[in-house]
């Protein structure tokens, strides 16, 4: 299964331009995709501070099949969704770790003509289905660009 994520668009009157959907994305128009949750897991993290968060990472069919390739760049059409939790101790049982309050979703959408300048990436950033303001969807690049370019700038590996 391919997923193309599309820019949602709403026009108020015939012959006004395309607005932006309120649930895409600024900067990038990706939007949260139906279904991800059914999606296989790519690998969990354990983020330490400043985040404090447990985090999943899903794929669609395309990430999944790179991933299990090795292949990269990732194709056109991979999408990858980034559940994250606050962390907190099991009462009880201070040794393990489980989700609390959930934080953020995040997607990264590839499409090299969409997005050229972000190195085929589209970025969102989502809290309670929202996407954050367009100065924090400015920041998600320049991290994944300054750690890591030379993994097509996805920071999880596959945990088969």
């Amino acid at each position: 299964m391919v997923l193309s994520l599309a820019l949602a668009t709403t026009a108020s009157h015939a012959g006004d331009p395309p607005t932006a959907s309120p649930n895409a994305s600024p900067i990038f128009g990706v939007t949260v995709p139906d279904g991800y949750r059914q999606w296989q897991l790519v690998a969990p993290a354990l983020e330490g501070t400043p985040f404090n968060e447990l985090r999943a990472v899903l794929g669609n069919d395309t990430a999944i099949g790179a991933y299990r390739d090795s292949r990269l760049p990732y194709p056109d059409g991979t999408v990858l969704v980034k559940l994250a939790w606050k962390r907190e101790f099991l009462p009880g049982f201070d040794q393990a770790l489980v989700p609390g309050p959930a934080t953020t979703v995040q997607v990264m959408v590839k499409d090299s003509k969409k997005y050229p300048a972000t190195g085929g990436w589209g970025f969102g950033k989502f809290i309670e289905g929202k996407p954050v303001d367009e100065a924090e969807h400015r920041t998600c690049f320049t991290c994944h660009e300054a750690h890591v370019k030379n993994h097509d700038y996805v920071f999880t590996r596959f945990a088969p």
